[in-house]
């Protein structure tokens, strides 16, 4: 998308102008979509956390400052609008915290033939907690005490969460857990 262009679509998203606001949405919905579904479940919440993320985006819009790239700007909304969404339905959840967690992983091998969509699959099948930190940490490049600002916990819950995923992650790519894609299921 050309820089004029989006700060055309921009301007009519602050003058509240419907048709900008989805040529917005349809323009930078894929970017979008790829962050919900690293933390979402399955497509579901993802398009819930997405549709949340674009109102905060598009009623907060007056707070953009031009002189800072646009997908930056919504992508952290997105992942705010992901953290928020899992604080909402965090009784669901299980967050374990663990101040000392071994920081060396054994390398793990994996298959050059792994697609997209099988990472995906297996990113989404991990704890909300887990998935969150891995994705902020390993993903897009927060620091651990970012991340607890972030998320409202300590640095040393982050770097629990971010190992214990990555455990769980090296048992699935190692074939100890099946994933069965007709029922999303391990089996």
């Amino acid at each position: 998308m050309a820089e004029e262009e989006l700060q055309q679509l921009i301007e009519g998203c602050k003058r509240q102008d419907r048709q900008s606001q989805k040529a917005l949405y349809l323009k930078l919905y894929g970017f979008a979509m790829k962050i919900c579904l690293r933390c979402a479940n399955n497509r579901y919440e993802a398009s819930e956390v997405l549709n949340e993320g674009f109102f905060k985006a598009f009623t907060n819009i007056d707070k953009y400052d031009s002189h800072r790239p646009f997908k930056t700007w919504l992508g952290k909304i997105m992942y705010n609008a992901c953290i928020d969404y899992y604080r909402a339905n965090i009784k669901w959840a299980k967050m374990e915290a663990l101040e000392k967690a071994d920081s060396h992983l054994n390398a793990v091998v994996v298959d050059n033939e792994l697609e997209y969509e099988d990472l995906l699959a297996y990113v989404q099948r991990l704890p909300p907690a887990y998935r969150i930190v891995f994705n902020l940490y390993a993903i897009d490049g927060y620091s651990h005490d970012e991340i607890g600002q972030m998320m409202g916990i300590s640095a040393g819950t982050s770097r629990s969460n971010l190992y214990k995923a990555r455990l769980r992650l090296q048992k699935m790519l190692n074939g100890s857990h099946t994933i069965n894609y007709a029922t999303d299921m391990e089996i």
